[in-house]
């Protein structure tokens, strides 16, 4: 089995602030399943640095709480991102990506709503757009199961 995993889920510290959100659940089901995992970060992948601003979507735009406009480097990264996926196999080879919340880049249903306040809204993050556009299965990792993988030997 292939997934696409946030990078900062399995403890890479590409977080806007340095640091990572660090899955246990996640890592431990990919590593007790032997679950082939391909580690992305659109927002590294675009060319930002770690650390970097907190960003938002607003108005459809990917900006920054100082207001300047970063939704070049997020898209690059999203493409670079779906590029790596597609010659990975693609949405038939790959059985799912599981993202991170929330992110203006890897939220799925839900994303901040570009007032810098903490209030969510309704939406996606524009790595996801991409993905849901070309058919891939997204999880949220606030509703990953390590029963959605295969099961420990």
């Amino acid at each position: 089995m292939k997934i696409v995993v946030s990078a900062c889920l399995m403890g890479e510290s590409c977080k806007y602030n340095g640091l990572d959100n660090y899955h246990r659940e996640l890592v431990e089901a990919c590593e007790c399943t032997g679950t082939e995992v391909l580690l992305v970060c659109p927002e590294v992948f675009g060319g930002l640095p770690t650390p970097r601003k907190p960003s938002e979507i607003v108005n459809g735009e990917v900006r920054t709480c100082e207001g300047i406009s970063v939704d070049r480097e997020f898209r690059l990264g999203a493409q670079r991102a779906l590029d790596m996926c597609e010659q990975a196999g693609g949405p038939s080879e790959i059985a799912a990506c599981v993202l991170q919340d929330r992110s203006p880049s890897c939220g799925a249903s839900r994303v901040y709503d570009g007032t810098f306040s903490g209030t969510l809204t309704a939406g996606n993050g524009v790595f996801v757009d991409l993905l849901l556009r070309h058919g891939y299965r997204v999880i949220p990792a606030s509703e990953f199961d390590p029963s959605m993988l295969e099961h420990c030997p």
